[in-house]
Parts: structure tokens; sequence; C-alpha cells
């Protein structure tokens, strides 16, 4: 902008010596000169710090990198480029046949986990019906060995109806069934084990082959890409017959969401105190030439990308100075830009007018439609 001034100052001074009359000798053409310098000087100062402008001014968007979850041949890309799709809507498919195998598996495996279960439930019953049945049987055999016993006791060493030997024939049978019940027991006791072992009321092996199953259902669901919010995709570079693999580094498209445009304009740090939240601005797109568009100052980003550290393994090391770098600015455009082609990522000029040097506004809006008229002005392809 500098340069305008100075040529719209040596306009105005060629037709004050033009037309005005003044003669040119060695006194007026170096006051003309020195005022030149003085004055554009004077307007610079004041106009650059009270009212700040900046060239880098662009319309900014976050694109979503579309990486598949599962690994397979494409077999269909319904979207097309520039398009919009709603949220849920199909970008891409992969072969399911692979995945669904991996379900019908599942799904076998669980239904005979599950028959498993009933199983257990009737060992478990069995187990229980023997150590019953043990149990009545040692009982009989207990009470048969305590009548011997009670029967010589009464009798008498000398009229006992029993012989030692059928007493011991007793005993060893009630010993015996005593020894099958607690055969019985410990069997039952490992039915129930088998059979109560859950996890949230259910079989644990039921448990795990659901937890497959559901995981391999996702898989195949996640064959059929899908978009992830409103949006459009700006260029479909995947094909029919590729290969999608789930690689963070190599998306297979980019998605543009819908309604996350911003516009923010980059302004060097000396002026950055006359830059505030609510201040008018006016904005010129290279795109729209001849045009200024009303708009204000939004949010201001807190930090620099120049003052940025990581964890990392090395310390700051001061000898190496960045450039000063710029503080962006968000920009509300106020003014309705419906009717303009002007894609996320188009560019222009920005002049914020703070509430000082009043004067010096009035400049910078002239400065700044110059530099719009100017827009008509290329020699792309020359």
């Amino acid at each position: 902008m500098d340069i305008l001034l100075i040529l719209s100052y040596g306009a105005l001074a060629y037709a004050a010596f033009r037309f005005l009359g003044i003669p040119v000798n060695k006194w007026t053409v170096p006051t003309a000169v020195l005022g030149g310098v003085v004055l554009i000087g004077i307007i610079l100062l004041f106009m650059n710090y009270n009212h700040p402008f900046t060239p880098m001014g662009r319309f900014y968007f976050a694109s979503v990198p579309i990486v598949p979850e599962v690994e397979g041949q494409v077999i269909e890309v319904p979207v097309q480029a520039n398009v919009p799709v709603k949220q849920g809507d199909v970008l891409f498919k992969i072969d399911p046949t692979p995945f669904q195998y991996v379900v019908d598996q599942r799904k076998a495996a669980l239904a005979e986990a599950e028959q498993d279960v009933l199983q257990l439930k009737s060992a478990l019953d069995s187990a229980n019906a023997e150590v019953d049945e043990a149990t009545a049987e040692r009982d009989r055999a207990k009470a048969q060995y305590d009548r011997y016993v009670e029967a010589n006791r009464i009798g008498g060493p000398d009229s006992a109806p029993f012989s030692e030997q059928q007493v011991e024939n007793q005993r060893q049978l009630y010993l015996a069934k005593d020894a099958d019940l607690e055969s019985g027991e410990a069997k039952a006791e490992e039915a129930r084990l088998a059979y109560e072992s859950q996890i949230g009321g259910v079989n644990t092996t039921v448990a795990q082959l659901r937890a497959q199953l559901e995981d391999a259902e996702r898989d195949l669901a996640l064959t059929v890409m899908r978009a992830p919010s409103d949006g459009v995709v700006p260029i479909v570079p995947l094909r029919v017959g590729q290969r999608a693999v789930p690689l963070p580094l190599r998306p297979v498209m980019a998605f543009v969401p819908a309604g996350n445009v911003t516009f923010a304009a980059a302004f060097v740090q000396n002026a950055m105190q006359r830059v505030k939240a609510g201040y008018e601005a006016e904005i010129a797109f290279d795109a729209v030439p001849g045009r200024v568009f009303r708009g204000k100052v939004g949010s201001i980003v807190e930090g620099m990308v120049q003052g940025e550290i990581q964890a990392g393994g090395t310390l700051i090391d001061p000898a190496a100075r960045p450039l000063p770098g710029r503080v962006v600015v968000e920009i509300e455009i106020l003014d309705d830009l419906s009717s303009y082609q002007l894609p996320p990522g188009s560019s222009g000029q920005v002049a914020v007018y703070s509430e000082y040097a009043h004067a010096f506004k009035i400049i910078r809006q002239i400065l700044l439609r110059m530099k719009s008229w100017q827009n008509f002005i290329f020699i792309e392809g020359h």
C-alpha cells in the first residue's frame, strides 16, 4: 500500500505543478519531494498502527481423512466429487465376503457353546442325582453295619448273632459306599463349577464367543464406509478394484464437513494492540475484484506456531531464531457471499479499523478499495 500512496501523492504533485501554475525550480521540487516523504511517512505510521492491514486473509476449512477400518477390495464407490452428501450416506464399499464367512463361523461356534451349556446343566442334574443315590446307599450300608454292631453288643461275647467277619464285611461295605459318595460329590462339584462358570450371568465360553461374534459383525458393517457428517468429497480418487488398507498415513479420500469454513487473517505483531474482538473490518477478495465486504473481528487465536513446543528429547535452542511470526485473527463476514463463487481456501486482503485516529481510517478504506480494483489486473497465462 505504500506504493499506492506514493503513486497517489505523485499524481497530486504533478497535477499541482501542471494545472495550478506552480513553477518548477530548485525550491519547489525538493519541497514537494521532502513534503511527500514526511506526509506519506506520517500517514503510514499512524495508519498501519491504528488501522492495520494484511494481505494474508484466507478461508480455512478442516478436512477429514477417510481411512477404512478394515482391509479389502473396493467393490463400489457411489459418492461423486463435489456432490453434497448427508451423514450416513455411503462413500464406498469393501467386499464383505470374507467378513461374512467369519460372522457365520462365529454364529456356529456360539450356537454350539449354547448347546454345550444345556449339556452342562444335564450333567449337573445327573451328578446330583447320583450323589443322592450314593447318599441313600451309604446310609443304608451304615444302618446295616450299626445293626450288626448293636446286635453283637446286646448278645455279648457268648451269644453274638454275627461273627466278627460278618461285622467286618458290613463295615467294609459301608466304607466303600461312603467312598462312592465322596467320589460322586466331587464329580457333582466339578459339574457345578463347569455349569456356573459365568460372567454377568452368562456362561464364560458363551460370553467370549458372543463378544467375538459382535466384533466380527462390526467388521462386516465397516465394509460399508459412510459419511461421518453432512459434507462433500472434493475429489474421488478411489476406484473399484483398488485395495483399501486401514493405514492412518494412507487415507483413500478427503471429506470436507459442511459449515466448518472460517475466514482468518494473519497480522504482524506490531499492530496487535489495535486488533480487538468487535472492531470493524473490511475484506477485499482476490476472486471478487472491485468489491469490498464488511466484517468484524471475531476471536484471536491464542498462540503462535513460532512459540510452540512439544514433548521431545531436545531442549529449546535460542540460537535457532525463528521468524517473528504473525497472529491469526478470525474475521466474521457480515455481508452475504452466497451469490459469489468463493470456494474454501479463497484468499483476500483485510483491514481492521480501530477506535483510534479516525482521520486515517478513510485513507485506509480508499487504499483497500484501490487494492480491490487492482485485482482486475492479472497476467496469468500470458
